[in-house]
């Protein structure tokens, strides 16, 4: 049986600390548009408070999570065990896209190591945290980060990156807002 939580204890920013991976889920208002999942890695979550989290997002092929918040905030953070005792967590609440010109990137960037490629922080103010047993998650052996994006964005310039971002991350797939302006 699931449990509810009425804010990060000690106990759940471990557990979130030492995840290697976490999905992000976000749709938007209208019934016809696309539910988006997009998996993360990296060391790119934080946990500010017990009712605080946010991300860095990075340049990629589109920009759902973006679109999605600006449009109605409605954001699902989840972990899940891949090794270890079984869990499932879930970190439901109201985002909000801090985009380089934001008041708050500067002081929140310096919270996460160096990368490549990012265009904004997504944070979220937590309204529902849940677990579950996670007992049908396949368990998994960690064998390392991917170094694709690394060796793709080690090989594109400010100028290509920005590029990058004009062509595909300027609105979702379903033609709504998403970045305001490329962030290089």
């Amino acid at each position: 049986m699931g449990k509810l939580y009425e804010a990060l204890d000690d106990q759940l920013i471990d557990f979130i600390a030492t995840q290697k991976m976490f999905f992000v889920g976000s749709a938007p208002m209208s019934g016809d548009g696309h539910v988006n999942i997009s998996p993360k890695g990296k060391d790119c979550f934080r946990v500010l408070d017990s009712q605080t989290v946010a991300y860095l997002d990075m340049t990629g092929s589109g920009a759902e999570t973006i679109a999605h918040v600006k449009e109605n905030q409605r954001l699902v953070f989840m972990f899940c065990a891949f090794e270890g005792r079984p869990l499932t967590l879930r970190l439901h609440g109201q985002g909000e896209v801090l985009e380089r010109s934001h008041k708050d990137f500067g002081q929140l960037i310096s919270l996460f190591p160096e990368l490549p490629g990012v265009r904004s922080i997504i944070r979220m103010k937590i309204t529902r945290i849940a677990d579950s047993c996670g007992w049908v998650v396949p368990e998994y052996e960690f064998k390392g980060m991917r170094d694709y994006y690394d060796k793709y964005a080690a090989n594109k310039s400010d100028a290509d990156m920005r590029a990058s971002q004009l062509k595909g991350n300027m609105q979702s797939i379903d033609g709504l807002s998403a970045l305001s302006e490329p962030s290089f």
